[in-house]
């Protein structure tokens, strides 16, 4: 068996390659995973409507949304499905 010495410019070597993989490796996980809620100001730019647009299909049922503290909350596979001219369902 043999030993092997690891100075300290190998350790910090180690640890700044390390850093780099998972910095990489949490970014390509981050740009594969798209939101599954959205905010009103991101669905309004999304469809290009206005606040009372997006309200009036909110109001109607069009595009259903759940209201936490204030905010309302879009499912993105809703907001695919309105473009696409298919019926969305509630979240209810």
């Amino acid at each position: 068996m043999s030993v092997e010495i690891i100075t300290k410019q190998d350790l910090q070597a180690f640890h700044r390659q390390l850093l780099e993989d998972l910095a990489r490796l949490i970014g390509k996980q981050q740009a594969e995973a798209p939101k599954k809620v959205l905010k009103s100001a991101e669905v309004r730019r999304m469809l290009q409507v206005s606040p009372s647009t997006l309200q009036k299909l909110r109001v109607e049922g069009t595009l259903p949304s759940v209201k936490v503290g204030g905010t309302h909350y879009y499912r993105l596979e809703d907001i695919s499905r309105l473009l696409n001219g298919k019926e969305v369902r509630s979240w209810r």
